[in-house]
């Protein structure tokens, strides 16, 4: 199988009412950058891709036809307690505090204010995530 470089053979597509602010969010929460963006003839966002690090998503502004989804998101990041608080900073709900996982985590969990849940976790260890 093939995909464009950045992307994953799965990507989530989000699609979210106030596009753009979303996307201001995920730069200011989570260090993610703008890779591109194309925009309907109204100014509204017909796809932006977002990377964080080596991993692409895809944002649209919702409609009629493609209502506001939800979803839980995983991410890794250096350094959990500092992303937290960033993403609190852009406007996240802390759901669940910053702790050490027996599966080799230290992850803490936010809900952004779009509804979407993110797991923000930074791997502790090098074993695999399932021991068994």
């Amino acid at each position: 199988m093939k995909a464009p470089e950045g992307f994953a053979i799965v990507t989530p597509y989000i699609f979210a009412d106030n596009a753009d602010g979303y996307v201001s969010f995920l730069m200011a929460a989570f260090g993610a950058h703008e890779v591109g963006r194309s925009t309907s003839s109204d100014g509204r966002i017909a796809n932006c891709q977002i990377r964080f690090g080596t991993s692409t998503i895809m944002v649209s502004d919702a409609s009629g036809q493609f209502p506001a989804s939800r979803a839980a998101y995983y991410i890794y990041v250096e350094n959990a307690d500092a992303s937290m608080a960033r993403a609190e900073q852009a406007g996240a709900t802390r759901i669940m505090d910053v702790a050490d996982m027996p599966y080799g985590d230290r992850q803490g969990g936010v809900r952004d204010p779009w509804g979407n849940i993110w797991w923000v976790s930074q791997r502790l260890t090098d074993k695999p995530y399932f021991q068994g």
